[in-house]
């Protein structure tokens, strides 16, 4: 096991359609893991080669045919731990391993939950919210187990975490029971929240720029989706996060982009 450690995170929306700038990330930042949310595909037409032929030969995945769908992607030999079924319906969005240095990295890709905040009358909502607190539950009985939990969360806490909070606090993804259900979480497993701790808030620190966009970059109206978070003696470990946002202007880009943490054990 390496004495330093470099994980990242993306929600790549197809990692098909996508491969050539996975292939351009893995070699340009190189870390020794990849955890994929959104995968978009079934597990048997998975691009292993690709992986293998740019030096990640350890693959785990929980596919799904067109939605939904996990991947960890590593350098170094993984023990899979398990997939949970936080929604109830048998969706992919959940992956669970292990390092030989006893880390557990759950990868999970939490449900956008549809455009109304009302479960009453968009009953994805209720499922975002239902996945979210049995992760809840989950995460109370971790214990003092070295865990880092990553991946599209599809949840902005923090005021600070979108362009406009005002603008947001009806939309979904930003809504008061959203925030405070993470916060929940959050409290659950004594996590650090490694974006915050190293980028403090009100620092702009966004992960996701929508499609609809003409230009991005210029109206900057991001959120911030996709988080790393980690229990105490892990989040000392860490060294490092980037939020690499130079990914969302490349071809055929993700509306996501990758964040990365490095270690040292």
């Amino acid at each position: 096991m390496p004495e330093t450690l470099s994980v990242a995170s993306w929600n790549i929306n197809s990692v098909r359609f996508r491969i050539d700038i996975v292939a351009r990330f893995l070699r340009e930042a190189s870390p020794d893991i990849l955890c994929l949310q959104e995968t978009k595909v079934v597990d048997e037409a998975f691009p292993f080669d690709a992986f293998r032929a740019l030096g990640y030969p350890h693959i785990a995945i929980n596919g799904q045919r067109m939605h939904h769908g996990v991947a960890v992607i590593s350098k170094l030999p993984l023990a899979e731990d398990d997939r949970l079924d936080w929604q109830a319906n048998g969706e992919a969005r959940h992956l669970g391993v292990r390092l030989a240095n006893g880390l557990r990295i759950e990868n999970v890709y939490v449900p956008a939950g549809g455009d109304v905040p009302d479960r009453a009358v968009n009953p994805k909502f209720g499922q975002k919210l239902d996945f979210v607190e049995r992760m809840t539950r989950w995460s109370a009985g971790l214990a003092d187990m070295p865990t880092l939990l990553v991946g599209d969360f599809n949840i902005a806490p923090l005021e600070c975490d979108v362009w406009s909070h005002k603008q947001l606090l009806d939309v979904v993804s930003h809504t008061p029971v959203e925030v405070a259900a993470l916060a929940r979480l959050q409290a659950a497993g004594g996590w650090v929240d490694l974006g915050r701790h190293f980028f403090p808030a009100p620092q702009r620190l966004y992960t996701w720029w929508s499609y609809r966009a003409k230009d991005w970059a210029a109206s900057d109206r991001g959120r911030r989706l996709d988080h790393m978070w980690a229990s105490r003696e892990v989040a000392a470990k860490a060294t490092a996060h980037r939020v690499h946002e130079d990914c969302r202007s490349w071809l055929k880009p993700s509306d996501h982009v990758p964040i990365v943490t490095e270690f040292a054990f």
